[in-house]
C-alpha cells in the first residue's frame, strides 16, 4: 500500500485540515507541556491564593470599622440627625403663622430659637426691612471747673456695624444688644415720646444705661468730666430700590430725637462700669 494509506493524517499534512497543529500535540511552538507534559501552563495576573480562590474585596465605609467604633459612628450620626430634625421644627414653628402646636408649645419654641436664631419675617409672609435705623447718642459734659458742653452726636449703630463687618464671630452684644433696646424702646411709647407704662420707663432706663456705658468705654468721657445728661435719637434712611425696580423713595434720613434724659447716679457708677 501506498505510504499515505498508513498515516491518513498525513493527507492534509503536518499541520492538519486548517494547517493547525492539534493543542497539546508535542512540538507546539509557545506551549510549555508542564512538568508532565500534559498541556500548558496557565498564566496571568489575577491575586489568588494557594487553593486557586479569589482574595475578597476589602470593606470600605463604616464596615470597615472594628464593631465598637461602629457603634460609637452611628450613635454620632443618629445625635447629629436628631438635633438637626429638632432645630428645623422649631425654626419652622417660630416663622409659621399660629397654631395649636406653635400656642401650646411656644415658650419651647422661644427658649431655642432666641436669640442666636432669631429670624425679622414670618414663614408664607416674609416682610423684611426696607431701612436702615442707626441709634446715635449726644452728652452734656461738666469739667473740672464747673463748664458744660455738649458733645456731638456719636453713631453708636456705625460702631457696631464697623466691629461686625469681617469678623467671623461677631459677639451678640455687638449684633443685638443696641438695636433690641431700641425696639423695646419704641414698642413701648407712644408718638410724642412719652414712656406708655412701667415697661416704658423701664426701656428708657435700659437703653440710657447703655449709652452711658458706651460714651465712658468707647469715647472715654469719664476723663472729660461727668456726664450729666445726654440724649438719643435714631436716623432712619430707606434703603433704595434696585435699579431695575420702578419703585421712587426717599433716601433722606428721617430723625426721631428723644428729650434729654437726666443721668443719676447708680447709671454712671453701678451701670457704667
Amino acid at each position: 500500500m501506498d505510504a499515505y494509506d498508513e498515516e491518513p493524517e498525513a493527507l492534509n499534512g503536518p499541520d492538519g485540515p486548517a494547517g493547525a497543529r492539534r493543542a497539546g500535540g508535542p512540538g507546539t511552538p509557545g506551549e510549555d507541556p508542564g512538568p508532565e507534559g500534559t498541556g500548558p501552563t496557565v498564566t496571568g495576573t489575577e491575586d489568588t491564593k494557594g487553593d486557586g480562590a479569589r482574595e475578597p474585596a476589602r470593606p470600605a465605609g463604616l464596615a470597615a470599622l472594628s464593631p465598637r467604633y461602629r457603634i460609637v459612628a452611628g450613635g454620632a450620626l443618629a445625635v447629629v440627625a436628631t438635633v438637626a430634625a429638632v432645630h428645623l421644627g422649631m425654626v419652622f414653628l417660630s416663622l409659621a403663622p399660629a397654631n395649636t402646636v406653635s400656642k401650646r408649645h411656644a415658650k419651647a419654641v422661644e427658649g431655642w430659637v432666641y436669640p442666636e436664631f432669631e429670624q425679622n419675617w414670618k414663614l408664607f409672609a416674609p416682610n423684611p426691612l426696607q431701612q436702615n435705623v442707626a441709634v446715635q447718642v449726644r452728652a452734656q459734659i461738666r469739667d473740672e471747673v464747673g463748664d458744660l458742653r455738649t458733645t456731638g452726636w456719636t453713631d453708636l449703630s456705625a460702631e457696631d456695624g464697623a466691629a461686625i463687618d469681617g469678623n467671623v464671630l461677631p459677639s451678640h452684644t455687638q449684633q443685638n444688644e443696641l438695636r433690641r433696646a431700641w425696639d423695646f424702646l419704641g414698642t413701648t411709647h407712644g408718638t410724642d415720646n412719652r414712656p406708655v407704662g412701667v415697661r416704658g420707663a423701664l426701656s428708657e432706663q435700659y437703653v440710657r444705661r447703655i449709652v452711658v456705658l458706651r460714651l465712658r468705654r468707647d469715647e472715654g468721657l469719664d476723663r472729660a468730666g461727668t456726664i450729666e445728661r445726654v440724649q438719643v435719637r435714631s436716623r432712619t434712611v430707606n434703603v433704595p430700590p434696585p435699579g431695575w425696580s420702578r419703585e421712587k423713595v426717599s433716601t433722606s434720613p428721617a430723625y426721631r430725637v428723644l428729650p434729654w434724659w437726666t443721668v443719676t447716679g447708680d447709671e454712671t457708677e453701678a451701670g457704667a462700669r
